[in-house]
């Protein structure tokens, strides 16, 4: 996982993945996604994208509320991007949200500068709802983003 995390530019995309990415990052990943996974109610469902026997991303729902709404989230090793794979992977977290836990509504929100991952929404069925503005702050910094969402 760390081999393909550490990655600046996925760093910048991304709300929370640090740059340089170590093996203590990985670990505190894992080991807290393991405890959201144990919980009854937990309000996330993360899951690791793996290619060839390594860990090359991840993709999950974050914020759930019960057969209401979700925030998508996902990264993908750079080795790995224009082969239709994270489409792929949205295309079937937001299928699972929708029929297993009766979602109406998955979201997201992409930095303005992420092209790349508008698209990847888009090909996913996602439509532009608008512009978020100020809607994250990295670094002290407060960021504009793009609103998508796919609604049943």
């Amino acid at each position: 996982m760390v081999k393909y995390a550490n990655n600046r530019t996925i760093a910048k995309n991304t709300l929370a993945m640090p740059y340089p990415y170590t093996m203590k990052d990985a670990k505190e990943w894992v080991e807290k996604n393991l405890k959201k996974y144990n919980k009854k109610d937990s309000d996330n469902f993360i899951l690791a994208i793996e290619i060839n026997g390594e860990v090359c991303g991840a993709i999950g729902l974050h914020h759930i509320e019960k057969e209401h709404k979700a925030e998508i989230g996902y990264w993908l090793g750079s080795e790995h991007w224009g082969k239709g794979i994270m489409t792929e992977a949205v295309r079937l977290m937001t299928s699972y949200g929708f029929k297993k836990l009766k979602l109406r509504r998955i979201y997201a929100h992409v930095f303005l500068f992420n092209e790349s991952s508008k698209r990847v929404l888009e090909k996913a069925g996602y439509e532009l709802e608008g512009i978020s503005r100020k809607e994250a702050k990295k670094k002290n910094k407060c960021l504009d983003a793009y609103l998508l969402a796919k609604v049943r």
